[in-house]
């Protein structure tokens, strides 16, 4: 979850979003869903970069059976097991409390070596490891809100089962998975996917963009490549 001023700095980032979805910064090429993923590498490169794992190795290991138990499950069965796991493992903690930084996007692995992350965390997390799955990214959303009764900026994954569906949140604020339309308190800004970028105020499926520029969402591709998740190329 993000304050008001951090609210208003993301406003002010929407330029900086959109040049990532011209960049190509947004794209998940074929190999990484396509290649698995070798989690004995994985722990140990996490184990190299930020240290002992201590009882974030069981996190990692339960994240590895969770995805081989769903392979193949029906995409409302994926969504339910990726949202229920996230939200159980992790607990909600800022930035500035968990990195030392204002803003800090994580990487899947690093969240469950601290078992602990903030609202973008959860997100990038279920939307990681739902596309791993095989769910397409046309039906995954990054959406940045505005939790109306908390008065604070928050993101979530929205899964949209059709085009111009109502999509489905998946929330760690609350563990049911609900229409949006049954979420009155949260407000829509901007979301993004491995395709795109859009505007609440622009239409659904209207996509914005236009310069080139890397970005916070390549660094952390770059971060998971160092983990030994395959690479991009």
């Amino acid at each position: 979850m993000l304050s008001n001023g951090r609210m208003g700095g993301l406003r002010r980032r929407l330029p900086w979003l959109a040049a990532m979805v011209v960049s190509g910064t947004f794209a998940w090429l074929p190999g990484w869903l396509a290649a698995d993923w070798d989690f004995t590498l994985i722990a140990r490169r996490a184990e190299a970069l930020y240290g002992p794992l201590g009882p974030g190795r069981a996190r990692i290991e339960a994240w590895q059976r969770m995805l081989a138990d769903e392979a193949g499950a029906d995409e409302q069965q994926q969504l339910r097991a990726v949202n229920d796991f996230f939200n159980r493992q992790l607990r909600f903690t800022d930035d500035l409390g968990l990195w030392h930084q204002v803003d800090y996007w994580a990487t899947p692995v690093e969240a469950l070596s601290k078992g602990a992350g903030d609202c973008e965390d959860f997100a990038i997390a279920k939307y990681v490891s739902l596309r791993h799955l095989g769910v397409p990214a046309q039906k995954l959303r990054i959406t940045y809100v505005k939790a109306l009764r908390l008065n604070q900026a928050h993101m979530v994954l929205t899964y949209y089962p059709r085009p111009q569906a109502v999509p489905l949140v998946l929330d760690n604020l609350i563990g049911s998975i609900l229409p949006a339309s049954q979420r009155d308190d949260l407000q829509p800004v901007y979301a993004f996917n491995g395709e795109g970028l859009w505007l609440a105020n622009a239409g659904a499926d209207k996509q914005v963009g236009d310069s080139k520029r890397l970005s916070r969402w390549q660094d952390l591709l770059r971060k998971m490549e160092a983990e030994g998740f395959p690479s991009r190329e």
